[in-house]
């Protein structure tokens, strides 16, 4: 283990104090180095913020922070499936199903804004795992579509039609890993989880900032 994850691990304790919690989401900052070239957020000419290898995430004790049964909502992105699912076995879940959010436009058509070496991305996917004994989602999630449309805003912030998916579907306490913001009711830990989070970097005209 190398001093950085060791580092994030000790400043992931301090925030969560010894508690623990029956839901997790988490937005890690994936490494594409080798995948999507100048596209990835490590990459120099955009440099947007420090990213983690697949075995750096996994490293992080998450396992340990949650009570039995818990949830764990995992965002991955396309290329990186097979990472997702790495790190949720890493964490102790097991997957069983995804959320999709399509990406819009103002007039609610596909945003072809996206990156993609194949084809040009307007999803991301959250992953859901479980863990331990009895583990089935709240009534609420028995008819809850795993789909969600919604404007994206700056690079990589996730839409905030999300929490309301996961506190019908999920019992707390509710905890949030590299969070952006932060949100009543939850506990939030990351570089930029305050109440005073703005992008601080050249974005989309849509963004934290525009949506308030």
């Amino acid at each position: 283990m190398n001093q950085f994850v060791e580092n994030t691990i000790v400043s992931l304790a301090k925030a969560t104090a010894g508690r623990r919690f029956g839901t997790v989401l988490a937005d890690p900052p994936w490494r594409f180095t080798n995948r999507t070239g100048k596209v990835a957020p490590e990459h120099r000419r955009l440099a947007r913020y420090q990213t983690m290898t697949t075995h750096e995430i996994g490293q992080l004790p998450v396992g340990e922070l949650v009570t039995e049964p818990a949830h764990l909502y995992l965002w991955v992105p396309n290329a990186l499936l097979p990472d997702g699912l790495q790190v949720m076995a890493a964490w102790g879940f097991e997957y069983k199903s995804n959320i999709v959010w399509h990406k819009v436009r103002k007039d609610g058509g596909s945003d072809g804004r996206g990156v993609g070496f194949y084809f040009r991305n307007v999803t991301e996917l959250i992953l859901f795992g479980v863990r331990g004994k009895n583990a089935r989602t709240l009534p609420p999630g028995r008819s809850q579509v795993n789909y969600i449309s919604s404007r994206k805003r700056e690079h990589s912030r996730k839409p905030d039609e999300q929490y309301d998916v996961i506190e019908s579907c999920s019992n707390g306490p509710y905890l949030e890993l590299f969070a952006r913001g932060t949100r009543p009711g939850w506990t939030y830990w990351g570089n930029q989880a305050d109440d005073s989070y703005r992008p601080t970097w050249a974005t989309y005209g849509y963004n934290s900032v525009a949506a308030e």
